[in-house]
């Protein structure tokens, strides 16, 4: 039993993966840029100096009143980022917040197809904005 929890706990995303402080996010906001995909809307902003990515999820007490439900969300939206991360294909990193952004509970698969098409989104801008820079 005891080997289950420690697997679980290295499946988690790291401190250095999660997005936190007041700087840093006020920053994301303030810099960043926004969109949506399917039922998310997310913020990124890339980070030529750092060493890998950082994501920050929310969901609204207005569409879910229920902190069972919002954590829910929140917990397949971090899962998804954690297998889908790969996908974000660049030197550097990017700070990311997820905001879930529907009335309704969607499943795990279509919230992984819009993490992944929204990453592969990012990874494409970065990529040829990195290009047109180093084509200068």
């Amino acid at each position: 039993m005891s080997t289950d929890r420690q697997t679980a706990s290295r499946e988690g995303l790291s401190k250095c993966e999660r997005l936190y402080g007041k700087s840093d996010i006020s920053r994301l906001l303030k810099e960043g840029r926004f969109g949506h995909e399917g039922v998310l809307k997310f913020c990124w902003l890339y980070r030529a100096d750092a060493a890998g990515s950082r994501v920050m999820v929310s969901v609204s007490k207005r569409f879910f009143k229920r902190a069972v439900k919002r954590n829910l969300l929140k917990r397949r939206l971090r899962e998804a980022f954690r297998r889908s991360k790969g996908l974000l294909a660049f030197p550097g990193g990017c700070d990311l917040m997820l905001s879930y952004n529907s009335k309704e509970i969607t499943d795990y698969k279509e919230i992984k197809s819009c993490v992944e098409a929204l990453l592969s989104y990012i990874s494409d801008r970065v990529n040829a904005s990195l290009k047109e820079v180093s084509a200068e």
